[in-house]
């Protein structure tokens, strides 16, 4: 029986990790579920998830090695997707009911609670896909599951070629922010692809897709 790309959930004992696992089994991925320091950076893929507050999170991923194990796999150009929470400790810091956290800094730029009537944003909303996208590709139509009230809402990196430059998924609620971010082999959805039915599992196939 052939068998699809080798994807890890990372399990740092922060989240629903089991639709995550069901949704990229469906999606065409072999999955494994496993806070293991070498199956993560064996696999082909590597799934953050996250859930809850930004520092508990941070605090969470670096007490079980996963900012090591995400730093050497990117520096090996070898894919990671982060998913809600899981995208936003990508980036440098989190500003979150008073706590200033660091984050994994990956990306430069700060989470800060979106300028919204109502919070959280919980709920389908439409997203504007980026120019080359791949994780949108065929789905810029469709609606996905958003449960958050904080977000990156600014983009700090100038690309020159011959470097791809990042495509750069938006929604809105309240203000604009940054719904998705694919960025050489580290891309990230603030949405829940797992919790979007159908429209989730064929994003999440096409990034299976393009582990090889």
């Amino acid at each position: 029986m052939s068998t699809g790309p080798r994807v890890v959930v990372f399990d740092y004992e922060s989240g629903n990790v089991h639709s995550a696992v069901k949704a990229l089994a469906a999606a065409g991925a072999e999955v494994e579920l496993t806070g293991d320091r070498d199956r993560a950076l064996e696999a082909d893929g590597l799934f953050v998830p996250g859930v809850g507050a930004f520092s508990a999170v941070v605090d969470a991923l670096r007490a079980h090695g996963g900012d090591e194990i995400i730093d050497r796999r990117l520096a090996g150009g070898r894919p990671v997707l982060g998913v809600c929470v899981g995208m936003q400790v990508m980036f440098e810091r989190g500003v979150e009911r008073g706590l200033n956290t660091e984050g994994l800094g990956e990306w430069p730029g700060t989470v800060a609670e979106l300028d919204a009537p109502v919070l959280p944003h919980m709920g389908w909303n439409t997203v504007e896909a980026g120019e080359g996208s791949v994780l949108f590709r065929g789905l810029e139509q469709e609606r996905f599951y958003f449960v958050h009230s904080f977000a990156a809402k600014t983009w700090g990196i100038q690309v020159e070629p011959p470097f791809p430059q990042p495509a750069l998924t938006w929604a809105t609620h309240g203000e604009r922010f940054l719904a998705a971010v694919e960025n050489g082999p580290l891309s990230a959805t603030q949405f829940h692809p797992e919790k979007s039915g159908e429209a989730g599992i064929r994003m999440l196939r096409n990034w299976v897709e393009s582990l090889g």
